[in-house]
């Protein structure tokens, strides 16, 4: 069994892709409404609810394998503040790293360390920010590397995310869990350049983890649709009338050809703000119908909440995505708890890790790395 350590907890998410061969010793998040559906799935026993800052090494048990830390994203999201590791809440990297340090400092740090973030922070602050990351972990006694991940492998959900993965230097690393060059599926443009910008003592301990393809994906968006969805109600017709009026020439001849299929056709529509082409900006409806959600994000007011459309000829209507399919996007079962409450539900899963994402990670480097020869040597 191995073990690990949850920081910026949420769900339970992490819990719930390492699988059955993971302990979680200890397990901590901010938020009330994130931490009660935690406690709800997987008990309270190893929970902490409070600021980061506030967690002493001591309230941390024994030597994990792992210490996991999905690290929160406003500052550092191409949406957000621009703050990056400065700001309030993605600089809570911070508190977590100087936990970190302390367990070094007591001879039982963590063998691997994985963080979990938005792809801006490749980018952040002209990529500082990613070197500031990479540097501490560096400093601490890691090699590290990264992968992006589209959950689109794994779930109907396109959701690009960070996986940077530190592992203690003084372990030899598995030939199969490295390559010698990036590959195009796990490490895109934006982080092969951001890795050419990083100091020379840090491109030397970086590592291009090497993991396989998933199987293809099975499922689609209508597989995930909730004939009676609870806690979500079908638009009026004036209301998806007013939904398309939102729409661009370009989503209207989606439309069209929706209608043209003469079967139901399932999307999901996003409001944004875009350029009006005279100087001003106006709201639009942007709808897609290729079987995949955009990216969940959390209730920050109606743009945020994606809108699941169905066209079956002359036919539309319209509807918010209820929790449970906030869910199951996510790639959790419908036996997870959520709460009742439309909000804090939709929150739980827009703020959380897919869960086939992670199991995949684990399969393919998490579990070789804990279960090879020489971190066993090195545990010892």
């Amino acid at each position: 069994m191995h073990q690990f350590y949850d920081f910026f907890a949420g769900g339970g998410m992490a819990l719930a892709g390492l699988g059955d061969h993971w302990e979680c010793l200890y397990a901590n998040d901010i938020d009330e409404n994130k931490a009660r559906c935690y406690a709800k799935n997987w008990g309270d026993a190893h929970l902490q609810v409070g600021d980061i800052a506030d967690v002493e090494p001591s309230q941390l048990p024994g030597r994990p394998d792992l210490a996991w830390a999905s690290f929160p994203c406003q500052d550092l999201s191409l949406a957000g503040s621009g703050e990056g590791l400065g700001g309030a809440r993605s600089g809570t990297f911070w508190p977590f790293w100087r936990l970190m340090e302390a367990l070094r400092a007591e001879r039982r740090p963590p063998r691997l360390v994985v963080l979990e973030n938005v792809c801006g922070a490749i980018t952040s602050h002209g990529g500082k920010d990613l070197t500031e990351i990479v540097r501490a972990i560096c400093d601490g006694g890691y090699v590290v590397g990264a992968l992006v991940i589209d959950a689109e492998h794994f779930v109907p959900q396109s959701r690009k995310r960070l996986f940077i993965i530190g592992l203690q230097q003084t372990v030899k690393v598995p030939a199969e869990t490295m390559k010698n060059s990036p590959t195009d599926l796990w490490h895109p443009p934006a982080l092969v350049k951001a890795h050419g910008k990083l100091p020379d003592a840090l491109r030397k301990k970086w590592i291009w983890w090497n993991m396989a393809p998933p199987p293809p994906r099975r499922s689609i968006l209508a597989d995930i649709v909730e004939t009676d969805a609870t806690g979500v109600r079908w638009h009026t017709e004036q209301e998806t009338a007013r939904l398309l009026e939102m729409m661009t020439p370009s989503n209207r001849q989606k439309m069209d050809l929706a209608r043209s299929l003469g079967r139901p056709v399932v999307g999901t529509v996003y409001r944004r703000t875009r350029p009006d082409g005279c100087g001003g900006r106006r709201q639009r409806a942007e709808v897609r119908f290729d079987g995949v959600a955009g990216c969940l994000r959390t209730p920050r007011g109606g743009s945020s909440r994606q809108t699941i459309m169905i066209v079956d000829g002359k036919s539309v209507r319209t509807r918010l995505l209820s929790a449970r399919e906030a869910a199951r996007l996510m790639g959790l079962p419908d036996e997870y708890w959520l709460p009742d409450n439309y909000n804090q539900a939709y929150h739980v899963s827009g703020d959380g890790l897919v869960v086939p994402v992670v199991r995949h990670l684990t399969e393919q480097i998490l579990a070789p790395l804990v279960d090879s020869e020489e971190l066993k040597a090195a545990a010892a």
